[in-house]
């Protein structure tokens, strides 16, 4: 089914983001570049032009070299993660547990996979303010405590069958700086951005294990790459996020033996949501604004794939953030700094 309000090229507009997608599919594709280069080299018509500008062959070279190596690197990088290994999803069986699904992001995955009339258990504190498709249902549930966890989650196994996908979704921001916060909202926040990943993956994950199949899912940030002042402790507790994923997809191959249960990680830019509602980040060309939809839509069609994997928007910032900690000392400490200009709370 066709993504209601998705306009070309995206919805956040003309984008940095926009412009690598279209390099990526003409200038940097082994199915266009190699046959070019070898039109070049084997026809008359093409001898003829490198007769006459010889510096043509070269960069046809360089550029099917390039093609050929992002395409193996992408390969490769795909056949580790997932262990080398195949697995089979049959869409009718597999139950979702989506935490934080009531609104913002999570409520336009859940409405995703209820449209293809995939079972999803929505968990959250607060009901949906609108109608959710037949195979989605709600349950009232304090992720921060492992023992409400257990108990919604024997309703879920009643109703639904064993969860076989976990997405950690869940998750709140303060804007609040290291000395403007206080010990009850720091630990609250990391209950929710952080822990309940290690208390619901307690709860679910043996499941998927005893079968070797199932999926967790870690909507991380770019902030977990980049800490700016005013999110010390969201930056924080995303980077944790980040290294939960982590951990979880070795443990899974070195400690339980199940290297069919999959992993993803979600890195996604600022969204238009309620969670920024306290901050003023920039929509630029290089970091654009994120509309809700985008990032569902990510996290949608990556578990389709049945694979582990990470979903990353905008790519082009979202790489950038990823490398910092490899770009020189005083190339990151300007860009934190340079950041509090435009995360200053409202």
């Amino acid at each position: 089914m066709a993504p209601q309000g998705k306009r070309w090229p995206s919805r956040e507009g003309f984008t940095v983001d926009v412009v690598g997608s279209l390099i990526h599919r003409t200038l940097l594709s082994p199915w266009k570049m190699i046959p070019l280069l070898a039109l070049a080299q084997y026809t008359v018509k093409g001898r003829e032009i490198l007769e006459s500008r010889p510096e043509v062959l070269k960069a046809l070279k360089v550029l099917a070299s390039l093609a050929v190596f992002s395409r193996l690197g992408a390969w490769l990088d795909r056949r580790s993660i997932n262990n080398g290994l195949k697995d089979h999803y049959d869409w009718n069986r597999e139950v979702v547990v989506l935490t934080g699904g009531s609104g913002g992001i999570g409520r336009r995955v859940a409405q995703l996979f209820g449209d293809r009339g995939i079972k999803v258990a929505i968990l959250d504190i607060a009901a949906p303010e609108d109608s959710l498709p037949s195979s989605v249902r709600y349950y009232e549930c304090d992720i921060t405590s492992p023992e409400n966890i257990a108990e919604v989650a024997s309703k879920i196994r009643a109703s639904f069958g064993k969860p076989t996908i976990l997405i950690n979704n869940a998750g709140i921001l303060t804007g609040k700086t290291i000395l403007g916060t206080t010990e009850a909202i720091t630990r609250r926040l990391f209950d929710v951005n952080t822990l309940s990943h290690y208390w619901l993956a307690q709860e679910f994950l043996p499941d998927m294990i005893a079968s070797n199949h199932g999926m967790v899912v870690t909507v991380a940030s770019q902030s977990g790459y980049t800490v700016t002042p005013s999110m010390v402790d969201y930056s924080a507790s995303k980077a944790a996020a980040i290294a939960f994923h982590e951990g979880l997809a070795a443990e899974l191959v070195t400690r339980y033996q199940a290297p069919r249960v999959r992993t993803v990680l979600v890195t996604q830019g600022f969204t238009r949501t309620t969670l920024i509602s306290k901050l003023s980040p920039e929509d630029t060309f290089l970091a654009p604004l994120l509309d809700p939809e985008t990032v569902a839509e990510g996290i949608v069609d990556q578990v389709l794939t049945g694979e582990s994997g990470n979903v990353l928007l905008p790519g082009t910032s979202g790489t950038i953030a990823q490398r910092l900690r490899g770009y020189p000392l005083w190339f990151q400490h300007f860009l934190r700094c340079r950041l509090e200009r435009v995360m200053r709370a409202n």
